[in-house]
Parts: structure tokens; C-alpha cells; sequence
């Protein structure tokens, strides 16, 4: 889902990178204000095992592959605005150390993944939660959701940049991301479900 350099008009790919820069630094401040001392650690760890879950890729059809996304994990660890700190990091070493992601999609990569996927993820989970009590479900739910909601997002931005047709690019980001998804749910519910085991004062909550 990272986008490269070349395939967003400067009009889109700077209005994104307007969006998540006032995004993230609202993520900034909100979480400076309810920042706990075992947060700084927990997020430099968190940070780490997302980059490193993201350079494994699982098969998901016709020879495509996938990788965690990790938004909603971050997220209900953290809470939604470190959370959204966190995918930014691991999105910006990515691209100036591994070329994962052009330098001008970089905005659009930030709002896609680190805004929509995990704080739009999160608020899936806290309504469901909320409603349900069935934290796991939510998890599975708000995880999947994350997947394709920034694969959406994505989609319109190529669409929107003439890259390729929307009629084209949405339904084909949709379909396999929403196999990619279900790893993503997965991954997040036996993570979570382990952290929860013997470490459950690390969860952020509601």
C-alpha cells in the first residue's frame, strides 16, 4: 500500500502531505498532554516490532503478498493518537532508509495508514467495544477495517491523480485488501490477546 514517488499530481500528493502534517502534530500534542512515564518505552517497542512485522510479507492470492499494517495494534496499545505517532515513525524510516514509499507520497502514506488506518481503526474498536463488550471481535473488526479503509483512501488518491481510472484502481485495492485484512486481524487479536495475558496493564483501553 505504499505509495511510490511518481504516481500522485503534485496537487494531491501535497494536499496529503498538508493533512498529515496538521494530523499528526494535533497527535503530537494530544499525546504529550496524557503521556505516562511507561509510555516513552512502550512506544520505542511498539515502534520497533511494527517495523519489523512489516517486512514480513505473508502470501494472499495471484501472487500477491501482504504485510501488518499494525494501525489498530498501535492504537489500543497506546491509545489512538501515540498510536498514529508511532505508524508515522515506522513510515518515515521506511522511506528514507528502505525507499518503502516515495518522499512526496510520504504525506499520503502518513494519512492513509497513521490517520485512516489507525485512528479511523480505533474508533471502529471503541464503538464496537463500547457497545458489545466483545474486545476481541472489535479487535478482529477495527483491524480489518483499518486494512481496507486505507487501501480506500489509496485508491482515490491514485484515482484522483489520473494515475489509474477509479473504476479500476478502487475495486481491485478493495478486494485484496480485504484478504490482506484478515491477516492483519489475525496478527492484532493473538498479539493483543498475549499482551493481555501477561502484560494487561499495557493496554491503553477506552
Amino acid at each position: 500500500m505504499h505509495i511510490p514517488d511518481g504516481f500522485l499530481s503534485p496537487t494531491v500528493w501535497g494536499g496529503a502531505l498538508a493533512i498529515a502534517i496538521a494530523s499528526v502534530s494535533a497527535a503530537v500534542r494530544s499525546a504529550g498532554r496524557k503521556m505516562k512515564d511507561k509510555m516513552i518505552p512502550l512506544m520505542g517497542v511498539s515502534s520497533a516490532f511494527i517495523f519489523a512485522a512489516q517486512m514480513l510479507n505473508f502470501p494472499v492470492a495471484g501472487g500477491t503478498s501482504g504485510h501488518l499494517l499494525g494501525g489498530v495494534l498501535a492504537a489500543i496499545l497506546l491509545g489512538p493518537a501515540s498510536g498514529a505517532i508511532v505508524i508515522t515513525v515506522v513510515l518515515i524510516v521506511q522511506a528514507l532508509v528502505f525507499q518503502d514509499g516515495g518522499l512526496t507520497a510520504l504525506g499520503a502514506n502518513i494519512f492513509n495508514m497513521a490517520i485512516i488506518g489507525t485512528i479511523g481503526g480505533w474508533f471502529i474498536y471503541s464503538l464496537i467495544a463500547r457497545l458489545t463488550k466483545a474486545t476481541v471481535m472489535a479487535t478482529a473488526i477495527a483491524a480489518w477495517a483499518s486494512v481496507v479503509m486505507a487501501s480506500v483512501a489509496c485508491a482515490l488518491e491514485l484515482g484522483l491523480s489520473g494515475t489509474v481510472p477509479l473504476k479500476v484502481v478502487l475495486p481491485a485495492m478493495i478486494g485484496i485488501h480485504a484478504i490482506i485484512g484478515c491477516g492483519e486481524a489475525v496478527i492484532t487479536v493473538l498479539v493483543l490477546g498475549f499482551v493481555r495475558k501477561v502484560r494487561p496493564d499495557l493496554i491503553a483501553g477506552l
